[in-house]
């Protein structure tokens, strides 16, 4: 599962900067898969579509911190457990229950943002 964070959020960002892959970000921000990732060219979004890796997306929320599910990895493969979680003073960064991911699936986008 990738991680959310939830509408309780207190907007501290606590959780920003101990993301190994850059994939939270501040409320109305615009973000980019190649943000924090070594991603060349375009990727392929688990939607299917395909986005140039410099391209600025929509924010994800406008209200509170948000984690980009296509770059989130659960911190698999960095960490024993998720850092925004461990972190979140309010305990708003929980597992997505609407995306069940394999440890497999996981540790393969790691390996995709971070060649």
């Amino acid at each position: 599962m990738a991680i959310i964070i939830t509408d309780e959020c207190i907007n501290c960002g606590a959780c920003e900067p101990e993301c190994p892959n850059n994939a939270i970000y501040e409320g109305g921000i615009e973000w980019s898969m190649l943000d924090g990732t070594t991603l060349t060219g375009t990727y392929l979004l688990e939607d299917g579509s395909q986005v140039d890796v410099k391209a600025k997306q929509s924010p994800v929320s406008d209200d509170y911190y948000f984690i980009v599910p296509d770059k989130c990895t659960e911190c698999v493969g960095f960490h024993e457990e998720p850092q925004c979680a461990a972190v979140c003073p309010v305990d708003c960064c929980v597992p997505d229950p609407d995306r069940s991911e394999t440890e497999e699936t996981l540790l393969g986008r790691k390996e995709r943002l971070h060649l």
